[in-house]
């Protein structure tokens, strides 16, 4: 048997857990927990740029075959999807989730259940998807839910803009990171997303995550267990900078990264103003990302695959 421990477990043991919650918290009254610094005061429910309140809202949980190889395994990923999200790119693919809040307000007592529910499932992980603007609501719901014997590995499924303050607060708690890094032109993001300081904050963000879990590790059976797993979408016409994030990747982040170029860029949510965007990748434009990949160093790469689930 694995002697492998999510990190939250000796966390919550120490009672550290609770703490980190308390701290994360009082950051809602000014809200400064993403890098939009919005500072409205969350705990009386004033919304900023998240469109949440002191409660998060979630859209869905199941277990999810969709995700990396190293996180689906068996009996999938757990994802909880939480509406609304504090970068807001326009041509979101959850644009009902993203931007218009698809989804139901949950107590911390629920988003515990949500956990244990997932893990009784089977599922080798808990998968929080765009969970940036909610970071005090899942470590409050955490507690509950390690006192109730959660055990699996937790997984901080964000877009890469991410305050490296909260990420501090999450050291000793989130085992795998798996951020996307979106776009390396600042005059991409402002157009896309509103962040010209999107770039900036993703490569600080990454750094963080890092130096708190290191390179993706798998169990025996090919399991993730910790570390980071960097997403990159392909957008068209080279929107996204490839070249330029594999580069800061292998020469400042780890040649040994566990990185998904992703090739599912389809023309959707509220790209009217961005006509670069209104079309799908061409055919040739997926071997080149991968290519460049490789010529910049980047050789550990998950490769798209087909998805079957039996059902009995």
């Amino acid at each position: 048997m694995s002697d492998f421990q999510p990190l939250y477990l000796e966390t919550f043991e120490k009672g550290l857990l609770k703490k980190k919650a308390e701290t994360a918290y009082k950051i809602l009254k000014s809200c400064v927990v993403c890098p939009r610094n919005c500072k409205v005061d969350r705990l009386s429910d004033e919304l900023g740029i998240c469109k949440t309140g002191k409660n998060a809202l979630v859209a869905s949980y199941d277990p999810h075959f969709g995700e990396e190889a190293p996180l689906v395994g068996t009996y999938g990923s757990g994802t909880i999807f939480f509406s609304y999200c504090n970068l807001l790119c326009n041509f979101c693919q959850n644009f009902d989730i993203s931007h218009k809040g698809y989804g139901r307000t949950v107590n911390d007592e629920q988003l515990a259940h949500m956990m244990l529910q997932l893990q009784k499932d089977g599922c080798h992980n808990i998968n929080f998807v765009t969970p940036s603007h909610v970071v005090p609501q899942i470590l409050s719901a955490l507690e509950i839910a390690a006192k109730q014997g959660l055990n699996v590995p937790l997984v901080y499924n964000s877009s890469g803009y991410d305050s490296v303050a909260t990420l501090k607060i999450l050291e000793n708690v989130v085992d795998i990171y798996m951020p996307d890094f979106k776009f390396w032109d600042p005059k991409i993001a402002e157009k896309t997303c509103d962040a010209p300081d999107y770039p900036e904050v993703a490569r600080n963000a990454l750094t963080e995550m890092h130096r708190q879990v290191g390179d993706l590790t798998l169990d025996k059976k090919g399991i993730a267990q910790r570390g980071l797993l960097i997403r990159h979408l392909i957008l068209p016409n080279q929107l996204a900078g490839t070249r330029e994030i594999m580069k800061f990747i292998a020469g400042h982040i780890s040649r040994n990264s566990y990185v998904n170029i992703m090739p599912q860029y389809r023309p959707c949510g509220d790209i009217s103003k961005t006509r670069e965007l209104n079309r799908h990748l061409e055919g040739n434009e997926f071997q080149q990302a991968l290519e460049m990949a490789k010529e910049e160093g980047i050789t550990r790469l998950d490769l798209p695959r087909r998805v079957f689930r039996v059902l009995f």
